[in-house]
């Protein structure tokens, strides 16, 4: 544990990202993830083409001047000193390349000496524009930073086990600017069964997530309150019109298991869940009656039904958010076929705890196969398995 300067310990706050995470949010904003040569290789190939370009031209074109634009394009990807190292380089080419064309007439000389200083002011400034970049780049990795530690705070993973229920979750953030968008989940044991909620927000950044801490701060209170699945939503919907601006909304999924051998499910636009047997059968479990988001539910009448849906012992249940079913292949752009997929990959996985995280961990493989390693969006698998009869 780290030490504060009186001595005494100091816990990691709740939320906050490791160091490496951080560092890690940093490289990738201003491309310093990549190693220094793939970095450098703008600005040597401008090095080497205008070499080859003065070379072959013959002594009679003097292209050497050309050369100026190595600082500009190193300006782009390197560090100052890198910046600095990567142009003394085209600086000797420079100094070559007139050798080699035979400068010694006194305009060709005053032209060289010209080409030279503007070199070393445009190397200098462009060490300045770097060190600028890279000041602005910690910046944007730091907000960045913040609000991904803002959402983690609020996704609370819950243990491997509550209540009946064993749990596997896989939450990754997209790889995009963003960093951040507005899946939420939880899963709580309240005197009315464990209930479950899955949702995504409409939308990303910090206003994605102020719209999740509403949505599962309202949760969090009224699965413990509210007898009804029905009614629970209900106070949401009530909490979200109270706190979140008009337009906004969040589709939603909530699963209770109040009784062995059954869930009740309720649907609120969300991507439906996939039950998988024991033979690797999927069934997607589709609304009768489609529910509209948590958000619009004044444009409604009535309420949504609750489905109640056989849920045994060897059974997995298989929820996630739109960021793995409309992932998109890396060639074709077709999104990912889940329910076709799934059934192979989580076949057997209520057996044990084990099972299941192995089972989740080869989904996300699977998914990750086809979009070519990245995700375009935050994407949240949540595998469910009962050990009560």
């Amino acid at each position: 544990m780290p030490l504060n300067r009186r001595g005494r310990t100091t816990a990691p706050r709740a939320g906050a990202l490791p160091a490496a995470r951080r560092r890690s949010a940093l490289l990738a904003t201003d491309l310093q993830d990549l190693s220094f040569l793939r970095r450098a290789t703008p600005a040597l190939l401008a090095v080497l083409i205008v070499s080859l370009a003065d070379f072959f031209s013959g002594q009679d074109r003097y292209l050497a001047p050309l050369m100026v634009v190595v600082p500009s394009i190193a300006g782009l990807t390197l560090k100052p000193l890198e910046l600095l190292a990567v142009s003394f380089l085209g600086f000797l080419a420079l100094l070559g390349l007139s050798n080699h064309d035979q400068v010694t007439s006194l305009n060709d000389g005053r032209f060289l000496f010209g080409a030279m200083v503007s070199y070393v002011l445009l190397t200098v400034f462009s060490a300045w524009v770097a060190e600028v970049r890279m000041r602005r780049a910690a910046a944007f990795a730091a907000v960045s930073s913040v609000a991904e530690a803002a959402q983690r705070a609020l996704l609370r993973q819950p243990p491997p086990t509550v209540g009946p229920l064993r749990l596997a979750v896989r939450y990754v953030s997209a790889a995009d600017a963003a960093r951040i968008g507005g899946d939420l989940y939880s899963v709580l044991d309240t005197p009315h069964g464990v209930r479950v909620l899955v949702g995504d927000v409409r939308g990303k950044g910090l206003g994605a997530v102020q719209t999740a801490a509403v949505v599962l701060g309202a949760f969090r209170e009224a699965a413990y309150d509210e007898e009804k699945l029905t009614s629970v939503a209900e106070r949401i919907e009530a909490s979200v019109e109270r706190h979140v601006p008009d337009g906004e909304f969040t589709t939603a999924l909530f699963a209770g298991f109040d009784r062995p051998g059954v869930v009740e499910l309720l649907h609120f636009g969300h991507v439906p869940p996939i039950k998988v047997g024991r033979d690797g059968t999927a069934e997607v479990l589709e609304a009768p009656e489609p529910w509209v988001p948590i958000g619009l539910g004044q444009l409604a009448a009535g309420e949504p039904t609750v489905i109640p849906v056989p849920f045994g012992t060897d059974d997995v249940l298989v929820l996630c958010t739109d960021g793995v079913v409309e992932a998109r292949h890396h060639r074709s752009g077709d999104f990912y076929p889940l329910a076709e997929r799934v059934g192979p990959l989580v076949r057997g996985a209520a057996r044990s705890l084990a099972e299941l995280e192995s089972a989740v961990g080869r989904i996300y493989a699977d998914l990750l196969v086809h979009t070519g390693g990245e995700l375009g969006d935050d994407a949240l698998l949540l595998l469910i398995t009962r050990t009560d009869h």
